[in-house]
């Protein structure tokens, strides 16, 4: 009780400006009090604005941007506005997929910070009405000389093995990369997927006068009070111990939530409105969107919320995030019926408020009405804010074109392969539960996860992929070539992109170098998106990553999902045999800038991005589509980070096999990361029928061996040495 009597009072919010620190501008609050209450807003009240009108909840600096997304296509059945997007993968089924941010919380509180992540984004999958089939994350970090990055990449892998594991689904894939400019502020993003019966799809909406808001699943606490406003504001090492801000996970709890809410959304359709994730900002964010969406109003009773500590307030009820936690609106006169099969989960379901027409956001405490403000207020009447799309001056002056200077080509390979970012990950993903539920076929480590649809002949690909190095020199392309790698990444695994998501992590918005970086790589995004017929279907913005304003690399993470229309399709990276012939498939340039190598030998990256075309990326990637789908393929691997040798040598490292062979490019080109290109294996019964349908597309450079050497001649040396050693540095690197 004394700490509500401490509350500021309207007039001490306003004289103090207390709304600053609490992430509003001085014309956000002149527009709450002026234009959409017309009085000063209690402590509760403008609580609330802060959490919604974050960020985080609102993307009111983001949403400008967003609008330039391409999410049409032929396939979507829900595109962005929803817990998460949903693609028709034939025969009357759906999948569900969405990633989210977890970046700041993860700096704080490493373990709890990535393991709600998980649970958060899964939470988004089961209540549109899927089951959740597996995870993904894409992780970034600083340099691992510095013991603080170290300890982040150890915690953030236990908290995501640690949830993931115990509710039992897979970890399937994902992407790490490290790299000085992450200091002081890690990237964690995880994405989530599942499959429904297209029938079963479920919607976040509170509407019907009358009709019942259920409270499920766990009590609400003091754990990340208004975290939505933490996660949208600069961070400093000084808030490194701002722990309240971060949500402790219980993936045991969860667990028994997926099965309560796909049960109602399953089998009592008839009597279920809605149902909604309490996620960021707390049961105001899901109460306040599932109303808006209705354009209806909501009288709920924090008297009834069920909490696990003594004298809280409703800006603490109200703004907590809490984990595993729903909202669902149900028919009037069915809450019993809803509430008894929430207690057979042994689970907490409480009806604490109903609907109303009026369109109010209403809330009452110990008898008090203690808010009373319009409901599209929260939501809707969110100021959209326009940044000046400015390219940087460092875009204007591109130093000129990096050219690597090679004396010995095995010597750089071996160094190359022992990069963090370009090593095995083997002993982060070994971590992992990549096999619960049975259904995983290819699992973490080849070029995408797949995942087999139970009683069908398909499966679906996915992957997480974004190089920010290109981002930052060159946000447009950058952009495209964020989305052609994650395709590469599924046709090499024999599906067909058909949808992202994506989580768009970036600087201050006010900073002119980060707006335009975000506004150009989106732009770039979306360009892909419609050649590909695989639109943005949902994903998030997470701004202001930087510390003590120094930003982090523009980093537009790309999640994907492909449909494998038959399994007798699926394809690895490994190559199988000896005596295989081996192709690359793409042309070769001298595209060293933004490249593995050049970071690795001048400690920084420069120049611009050249030779890459969204046409000739399309154009190879249905070569390799058509070959796999003709059987004419042994293994496929794309050229990423690293260039062709990098990705031959990792298609050898799996069966202890070698490499004998010729090619036309360069010891330089070796390590060129020119975009667009493959490593395939053919089997010699197949030379003929592959040559024909390939043209003149690829180059025959070489064979599989079984001694264990890897010898190339190149046209200004030779690549020559033991594989052994070069597994040894690769497997490695990140010890």
């Amino acid at each position: 009780m004394l700490k509500e009597h401490m509350e500021p009072t309207p007039e001490d919010i306003k004289n103090k400006k207390l709304y600053i620190d609490m992430g509003l501008s001085e014309y956000e609050y002149d527009l709450i009090v002026n234009k959409l209450i017309h009085r000063l807003p209690n402590y509760t009240e403008i609580g609330l604005y802060s959490g919604m009108w974050s960020e985080h909840c609102s993307y009111k600096n983001s949403k400008q941007i967003l609008k330039k997304f391409w999410s049409d296509g032929s396939r979507v059945i829900q595109g962005p506005g929803e817990g998460a997007g949903v693609l028709d993968i034939n025969d009357n089924q759906a999948v569900v997929f969405k990633a989210e941010s977890h970046n700041h919380p993860s700096f704080v509180e490493p373990y709890e910070g990535a393991a709600t992540g998980v649970g958060g984004i899964i939470r988004d999958i089961f209540s549109m009405g899927a089951k959740p089939i597996a995870s993904l994350d894409s992780l970034r970090f600083g340099n691992l000389s510095k013991p603080r990055n170290r300890f982040l990449l150890n915690q953030v892998v236990s908290g995501i093995a640690g949830y993931g594991n115990c509710i039992g689904i897979p970890t399937v894939g994902g992407e790490i990369s490290f790299d000085d400019t992450y200091d002081g502020n890690p990237l964690v993003n995880v994405m989530c997927v599942g499959i429904m019966d297209k029938k079963d799809l479920a919607v976040g909406q509170s509407k019907g006068l009358g009709n019942s808001i259920i409270y499920v699943g766990a009590k609400t606490g003091r754990d990340g009070i208004n975290g939505a406003t933490f996660a949208s504001s600069q961070f400093s090492k000084e808030e490194e111990s701002d722990r309240s801000a971060v949500q402790v996970g219980d993936p045991f709890m969860e667990k028994l939530l997926v099965d309560a809410c796909l049960d109602i959304i399953k089998n009592h359709s008839d009597i279920l409105i809605g149902i909604q994730d309490m996620g960021a900002a707390g049961i105001v964010s899901s109460s306040a969107e599932m109303a808006a969406k209705a354009n209806s109003g909501v009288n709920l009773n924090l008297d009834l919320v069920p909490k696990r500590e003594q004298g809280m307030t409703p800006y603490e009820i109200m703004l907590s995030e809490s984990q595993e936690r729903m909202l669902l609106c149900v028919k009037q006169g069915h809450e019993q019926e809803v509430i008894n099969i929430f207690n057979e989960y042994n689970l907490n379901a409480i009806t604490i408020g109903n609907v109303n027409d009026d369109g109010k956001y209403r809330l009452s405490f110990k008898n008090k009405l203690v808010c009373d403000i319009p409901t599209n207020s929260l939501v809707d009447d969110v100021p959209e804010y326009k940044h000046p799309v400015i390219k940087p001056e460092r875009l204007l002056n591109t130093s000129d074109d990096f050219i690597p200077k090679i004396d010995n080509s095995y010597e750089t390979l071996l160094k190359i392969l022992s990069q963090p970012t370009i090593a095995s990950k083997e002993n982060i993903y070994r971590q992992y539960d990549s096999r619960v539920q049975a259904n995983t076929v290819l699992a973490p480590g080849s070029d995408a996860a797949v995942v087999r649809v139970r009683h069908t002949n398909k499966s679906l690909s996915m992957t997480t992929d974004c190089n920010s190095r290109y981002i930052y020199l060159d946000p447009y392309i950058g952009g495209q070539i964020a989305f052609a790698e994650a395709a590469r990444n599924i046709v090499a695994s024999g599906g067909k992109p058909i949808g992202i998501t994506d989580c768009l992590n970036f600087g201050n918005p006010d900073d002119a170098d980060s707006y335009y970086s975000m506004d150009q790589s989106v732009a770039g995004m979306s360009e892909a998106c419609k050649l590909f017929d695989a639109p943005v279907i949902g994903g998030n913005v997470s701004l202001y990553n930087e510390t003590d304003g120094n930003a982090i690399y523009p980093t537009p993470m790309v999640g994907m999902v492909g449909l494998i229309e038959n399994n007798k399709n699926i394809t690895t990276q490994d190559a199988k045999d000896a005596d295989d012939l081996v192709y690359l498939i793409g042309n070769t340039y001298d595209d060293f800038n933004g490249s593995q190598i050049q970071k690795m030998l001048k400690h920084k990256i420069s120049g611009r991005i050249n030779h890459f075309s969204l046409k000739e990326e399309y154009k190879n990637q249905n070569i390799i589509h058509h070959v796999i789908k003709n059987q004419l393929v042994k293994s496929v691997h794309d050229i990423s980070e690293g260039g062709l040798g990098v990705a031959l040598v990792e298609s050898l490292f799996t069966n202890n096999l070698g490499f004998s062979g010729k090619t036309k490019i360069s010891k330089e080109q070796l390590f060129s990361e020119t975009q667009s290109r493959f490593v395939v294996t053919v089997s010699e019964t197949n030379q003929e029928n592959f040559e024909k349908l390939i043209k003149d597309n690829a180059e025959l450079i070489g064979y599989t061996t079984n001694n264990n050497q890897i010898k190339m001649q190149l046209n200004n040396g030779i690549l020559s040495g033991d594989m052994a050693k070069l597994k040894k540095a690769w497997k490695e690197g990140l010890d």
